[in-house]
């Protein structure tokens, strides 16, 4: 071990908060090579700690992406059903023509691609009175069976638009 005295001398001349004391030798190592300044880590353990933490963070950010990109369909989905029944009972209250409000809806529906949904226009019959044009559609899931809480393969989505007729 090192004197009392030298160990004055070795104190002196290290950096403020650094001691002599304990297993370092005068030259500030350990006999067997080391600095004396012992940090366990773990490594092995540690890596797979991490792989552990980012396989369950990047399923639940995969589930909200997908969440994310299916509600998005939904809602554009929902949007063009809506200014489909818009359309139709704009011309069934101008035109009073339920076969031409029909046509344009189907039309509009075509053009984005989406086929099966059902169009109902209602006229008041009495004049001046309202016009109501309903268009459903079951939205078909990309992937049901992916998403948890998700049970069967589509949403029913309805749009329902009504307007005082013209004549």
């Amino acid at each position: 071990m090192i004197e009392h005295d030298d160990r004055r001398k070795i104190d002196a001349k290290m950096p403020p908060g650094e001691s002599s004391h304990g297993r370092c030798t005068p030259g500030g190592l350990v006999p067997g090579g080391g600095t004396g300044i012992t940090t366990e880590s773990k490594m092995g353990t540690t890596r797979g700690q991490a792989l552990v933490e980012f396989t369950l963070v990047i399923l639940m950010m995969l589930f909200m992406l997908i969440g994310i990109a299916e509600f998005g369909r939904a809602w554009m989905t929902r949007n063009i059903l809506t200014g489909a029944s818009r359309e139709a009972v704009r011309i069934a209250a101008v035109q009073g023509d339920v076969a031409a409000a029909r046509g344009r809806a189907d039309a509009i529906l075509a053009s984005a691609g989406i086929v099966g949904a059902s169009v109902g226009v209602n006229p008041s019959g009495a004049p001046f009175g309202t016009c109501t044009v309903n268009v459903t559609y079951n939205f078909p899931l990309s992937v049901a069976g992916f998403l948890p809480g998700l049970s069967g393969s589509s949403i029913p989505l309805a749009a329902s638009t009504s307007m005082r007729e013209e004549y």
